[in-house]
């Protein structure tokens, strides 16, 4: 009998609990917000159970409605023209809200670590190249973002506290230096109203933003218990910022995603590639739009020396995680990447040229996602080589124009033989096949060849159209 009691009591304070929901509509949905042209998109909110929601859209003048569902949870899909703007959106409910300032055109979902997240302002003592003039002329440019709030949290929210905002000097300065870059660009060469959705967290590692189940594809991620607990300075626990600053804005439509993050992940270089090949593989199924655009930006270079009492077995750490995020691209279909050999700092790992990485990844989307052409969106990449006599040939794809150094002699270049043993090389473009011929005098039979596999160095091998090759080895050896 006891036990019938308490569990009619439990049943009663859920009823209680779930009917008096007060109706809302998503934070991500604002006024100013910018909503992707031309395909259906949900907009989602709450209100009491069994009760009617209507959504009126100003630029078709339909009205789309639903009934919330047992949890008090309703969702709509509405129409969207394109590009254009500025429009309302009127949401009924048990109240009415009218979202103004609406904007179609194209959205992109940003995240990673602190090179991400790290404001057009820069951080405190730590500048952005070109920051004053890009936030002094952000005025009349159609660009919107959205910053969401940083919060680790042991299972899924729906909620957070913040607003769409529209460029201009008094707010630009607070969006994510890359992705302003990269809308900017867009903005430009598409002529269409552009919104960032950025979710970044500094020294946030991948498997915090991983889904549970995208953890659970490997055996040394521990997927802590759910709970209650929420703490906006926990960024290394494997599903809590997908939990906290992902999962309220899952659904929202988008084109694409850019994703900058690696530094964290440097101690376990072997896992990184799949583990993001598994997230991007679980936000695409729980998107449910398709194998959306996943363009990523290589860590620059760095000098890791004093993180390698941590990972001795690679002394050149940097140079492997960069290898592994070359990986990335074959695991994931529908990506690219873009390589940063040119713009690292030895002692800043937040390097100030940012404005060069918002770009690169917005040329891989210009050219990619929009069929924009005529020029060098992608580095030149490894892809083989071949041993002639005491010579070996490096071959590259991905050329547009072929190969340069800009006049200077490459140096960077080693070159080993079966002993295992890399010596400085001799090297040079051979202009008529776009090769680069590496060769030294000390090594009679070659039979391996990396180039500029280091922590700290400035790339020396670029494509015509000056985006940089990336540090790459023929070798597998450990």
């Amino acid at each position: 009998m006891k036990n019938l009691v308490i569990s009619i009591i439990f049943l009663a304070s859920m009823f209680v609990s779930v009917n008096a929901r007060e109706f809302k509509v998503a934070d991500i949905f604002s006024d100013e917000m910018v909503l992707q042209q031309k395909t259906q998109t949900p907009v989602w909110g709450w209100d009491k159970p069994g009760k009617i929601v209507s959504v009126s859209t100003s630029w078709n003048n339909k009205s789309y409605s639903t009934k919330t569902d047992s949890q008090g949870k309703w969702k709509v899909m509405i129409s969207t023209p394109s590009a254009g703007g500025p429009y309302q959106i009127i949401i009924s409910g048990d109240k009415k809200v009218t979202l103004k300032d609406v904007w179609i055109g194209e959205v992109w979902y940003a995240s990673g670590q602190s090179n991400m997240s790290m404001p057009l302002k820069g951080y405190f003592c730590q500048p952005v190249s070109g920051s004053n003039d890009a936030i002094i002329n952000s005025l009349g440019k159609n660009i919107h973002f959205i910053n969401i709030p940083i919060m680790g949290a042991y299972k899924p929210l729906d909620e957070f506290s913040a607003k769409w905002v529209t460029s201009s000097p008094e707010t630009t300065a607070e969006c994510s230096a890359v992705a302003w870059f990269f809308a900017d660009f867009l903005n430009k060469n598409l002529d269409v109203p552009v919104g960032i959705i950025n979710a970044s967290y500094g020294g946030s590692n991948v498997e915090a933003w991983m889904t549970p189940a995208a953890c659970k594809q490997f055996t040394d991620i521990k997927v802590p218990g759910l709970k209650d607990y929420t703490d906006p300075n926990v960024n290394n626990v494997p599903t809590v910022l997908y939990n906290g600053m992902v999962n309220p804005v899952v659904g929202y439509a988008i084109k694409g995603m850019i994703w900058y993050q690696g530094e964290s992940n440097i101690f376990n270089v072997p896992r990184y590639a799949p583990s993001v090949a598994a997230m991007v593989s679980e936000y695409r199924r729980i998107w449910n739009v398709g194998e959306f655009p996943f363009y990523y930006a290589q860590i620059a270079p760095y000098e890791y020396k004093c993180w390698n009492f941590f990972t001795p077995q690679w002394p050149e750490i940097s140079a492997y995680q960069r290898e592994a995020q070359l990986k990335c691209m074959k695991l994931i279909s529908n990506s690219a990447m873009a390589v940063l050999m040119d713009v690292g700092e030895s002692y800043n790992i937040h390097p100030t040229h940012k404005k060069e990485v918002g770009e690169r990844l917005a040329m891989l989307a210009a050219t990619k996602t929009y069929g924009k052409k005529g020029y060098e969106a992608e580095s030149p990449e490894y892809e083989s080589m071949e041993i002639f006599e005491n010579k070996i040939i490096i071959h590259f794809s991905k050329q547009f124009n072929g190969l340069t150094s800009f006049g200077k002699t490459l140096e960077l270049f080693e070159i080993a033989g079966e002993n295992r043993i890399f010596q400085k090389a001799d090297a040079y473009i051979d202009e008529n096949n776009g090769t680069v011929v590496v060769s030294s005098k000390v090594v009679d039979k070659p039979v391996a060849v990396r180039y500029a596999f280091k922590n700290d160095v400035r790339g020396e091998l670029f494509g015509t159209g000056g985006l940089p090759v990336s540090s790459f080895r023929t070798d597998n050896w450990e």
